[in-house]
């Protein structure tokens, strides 16, 4: 019985979107030790220099990680009511992330002084994810984006609830972009940013897009929405340099167009590819894999690095950490990730009186 689920939750994926995920982390990585370490957390042994022209690059792997997102997002709201939709995001989410978190944390208690430092106060307002709104810094920086998705599932939860989603896709895009403009051309009022999303909406949107798009619409509505979403996700990826040029002007407007272009071109054609010529319970370990490793690369690996100190070889080290952290991260997956979410999510089904939350999904490649 459990290798038939394991079966039909393989089968509801998109293979070639799991190892688009990998791409984009590994992007996300190669930026933190390859550029933002050393300018941003003063983690003077990351430095890789002869990487940083392309190492400045890999932020962007955020953005495209928010289009599947969308897709993926798009997929798991179909057939589920908003209570059964949030169950199945909290389960798949939090598990995971409270345990990354804590180990990250604990870590920085034993090897971060006199590097980094993290108190108990900053573990617990670290328990919502968005600590800042406790006035608490992040237990690691990278949960920034972790907002953003979860703001995302927020709307799409209310939207479930009033019936709007999916069946209001195209207004609710529409008008989300429109907002999102709106805020980025006017007064860019942070609260209203944080509430709309509206730095990253066009990706989110473009994800929504190419999930309508892979289940056969091909209506004129459908392409002009599409081509509206991508140009605000261009717009926002640009918009949103400031922040790093606020450090380092040394980003190409039309390098980052490109990147983010070609991502998305490259997840529609993802869509499209039935099956890998790779077995499938690789691709799948790892699409897992890739949730745990970004969360856990950055300030776990900084410092480890840091306590470790100067060696001749700072390359190998840094590459020694980093695979360490991915079969640390294949662990989590395995033995904390996946059981957690099988836990989880029936019991939240059963406390709120739900059956459906832990269903197992019908088949992707098998929709209309």
């Amino acid at each position: 019985m459990h290798h038939a689920n394991n079966d039909r939750a393989d089968a509801a994926r998109v293979q070639a979107l799991d190892l688009l995920r990998l791409v984009a982390v590994l992007g996300v990585m190669l930026f933190h030790y390859g550029f933002r370490g050393p300018t941003a957390f003063n983690a003077t042994y990351v430095a890789a220099p002869e990487l940083a022209w392309i190492a400045r690059y890999g932020f962007l792997g955020v953005p495209i990680f928010f289009v599947i997102s969308g897709f993926v997002i798009a997929y798991s709201a179909e057939g589920r009511t908003a209570t059964t939709f949030a169950i199945a995001r909290f389960s798949r989410i939090y598990p995971c992330f409270l345990f990354c978190m804590t180990l990250t944390f604990s870590t920085l208690l034993v090897f971060g002084p006199l590097h980094f430092e993290a108190t108990f106060a900053q573990w617990v307002a670290n328990l919502i994810i968005a600590a800042t709104a406790l006035r608490e810094t992040y237990m690691d920086s990278a949960y920034w984006s972790l907002v953003v998705e979860i703001t995302f599932y927020g709307w799409v939860t209310i939207l479930l609830a009033a019936r709007l989603f999916p069946r209001r896709i195209d207004a609710i895009v529409l008008t989300w972009l429109f907002i999102s403009m709106a805020n980025e051309l006017t007064a860019d009022h942070q609260i209203i940013s944080r509430i709309f999303l509206t730095d990253h909406s066009g990706f989110l949107a473009t994800g929504l897009l190419i999930y309508e798009l892979h289940r056969g619409r091909r209506d004129m509505m459908l392409q002009c929405l599409l081509g509206l979403s991508v140009a605000t996700a261009l717009f926002q990826a640009l918009h949103n340099l400031r922040w790093l040029r606020d450090r380092d002007n040394v980003f190409d407007d039309w390098v980052v167009a490109t990147i983010c272009l070609g991502s998305i071109l490259l997840i529609i054609g993802a869509t499209r590819i039935r099956r890998l010529p790779i077995r499938s319970s690789v691709v799948f370990a790892v699409g897992g894999v890739t949730y745990p490793l970004y969360l856990l690369h950055q300030q776990l690996g900084y410092t480890i690095l840091e306590w470790i100190g100067p060696t001749s070889h700072p390359r190998v080290l840094i590459a020694v950490i980093l695979l360490a952290i991915a079969a640390l991260s294949w662990l989590t997956w395995r033995f904390v990730e996946r059981p957690g979410q099988r836990l989880t999510k029936p019991f939240l089904s059963n406390l709120f009186g739900q059956r459906g939350a832990h269903r197992e999904p019908r088949p992707i490649n098998d929709l209309p």
